[in-house]
C-alpha cells in the first residue's frame, strides 16, 4: 500500500478520467490519496470530490502564488473549515520566491496564518517552499518557538540546511518525481540522510512525473516510481519503503483513518 500525500485532483487535467484514475491507482497500489487545496475559496470543489471518492482526502489552504488573493482568510477561518471529516491537512502555504506573483509580505502573512491553524487543530501544514530557504528555516524556527505544529516539507528540492532545520523542528521530508530524474544527485543524497521515520511520497500530480512516465502528465499511480527510487536511496525493499511512508503518513495526517 502507497498513499499519495500530495496531487491536485480538482484541476481540470483531469477532467476527463477522474474514475479511471483513481481505479489505476488503487490497481497499482495506491490506496488513498490526498487533494491538496492552493485557494480556500475553492473547497467545496475539493469536499466534491472526497464525497465521491472515498480513498480521497483534502487539505484547506492558499497557496502562496495566490495568497494576495485570500488574505482575508483568518486562520479561524482555516480552523473552523477544517472541521469537515474530510479535511485532514492545512495548506499548501508558504513561501514562493521564484515566481514574482506574490509579494514576500503577503506570502509570510498568509503563512503565519496557517502555522497558527495548524498548531491549534493538530493538523499538519502541507508546506510549499521554493527558493525561499533561508526565510522559511528562519519562519519555520520562530513560529516552533511558540508552540509545535506538525508539518510537511512537500516537493522537497531545497538545500540540506532546510532538509535538516524541518527534520530538527519534527516535519516530515516528501519527496516527488524530482528524485527519480537523473540529475537529481544532490537531491537523493539529502533523501539519503532522512531519518526512515520522517519520509513521505507524493505526485504533486498532475506536475512532475517521475522519470518512467517522463514528459507525460504526472497521476496517483505513479508515485509508485518515485518509491521504487526512495527505497533504492535508502538501501531498503520496496515493500519496506512502502509500509514506511504509509505509516509515515497515516502518523502525520493523523485524521485521515486506514481504509
Amino acid at each position: 500500500m502507497l498513499i499519495d500525500t500530495h496531487c491536485h485532483l480538482d484541476f481540470a487535467d483531469f477532467d476527463d478520467e477522474r474514475d479511471a484514475l483513481i481505479a489505476r491507482a488503487h490497481q497499482a497500489g495506491v490506496k488513498q490519496m490526498v487533494t491538496i487545496s492552493t485557494r480556500v475559496k475553492k473547497l467545496e470543489t475539493l469536499l466534491a470530490l472526497t464525497d465521491r471518492y472515498p480513498s480521497v482526502f483534502c487539505s484547506v489552504g492558499t497557496h502562496p502564488n495566490n495568497a494576495g488573493e485570500e488574505l482575508d482568510v483568518t486562520t479561524d477561518d482555516l480552523v473552523r473549515l477544517s472541521q469537515h471529516p474530510k479535511v485532514v491537512a492545512i495548506g499548501e502555504a508558504g513561501l514562493d520566491y521564484f515566481y514574482d506573483t506574490q509579494t514576500p509580505q503577503d506570502q509570510q502573512t498568509g503563512f503565519r496564518r496557517h502555522i497558527a491553524a495548524a498548531r491549534i487543530t493538530g493538523l499538519p501544514l502541507v508546506i510549499h517552499a521554493r527558493s525561499a530557504d533561508d526565510d522559511m528555516a528562519a519562519i519555520l524556527t520562530e513560529e516552533a518557538g511558540k508552540g509545535a505544529f506538525p508539518f510537511i516539507l512537500h516537493c522537497f528540492s531545497a538545500g540540506e540546511a532546510l532538509a535538516k532545520t524541518g527534520i530538527e523542528l519534527g516535519g516530515y521530508v516528501s519527496f516527488t518525481g524530482i528524485l527519480t530524474f537523473p540529475k537529481s544527485t544532490e537531491l537523493r543524497e539529502i533523501a539519503a540522510g532522512i531519518p526512515l521515520d520522517r519520509l513521505l511520497v507524493e505526485t504533486d500530480a498532475p506536475y512532475l512525473a517521475p522519470k518512467r512516465w517522463r514528459g507525460k502528465r504526472n497521476e496517483p499511480s505513479y508515485v509508485v516510481n518515485t518509491a521504487e527510487v526512495l527505497a533504492e536511496v535508502k538501501g531498503v525493499s520496496y515493500d519496506e519503503i512502502a509500509a514506511i511512508t504509509t505509516e509515515n503518513a497515516l502518523r502525520v495526517f493523523s485524521k485521515m483513518p486506514s481504509l
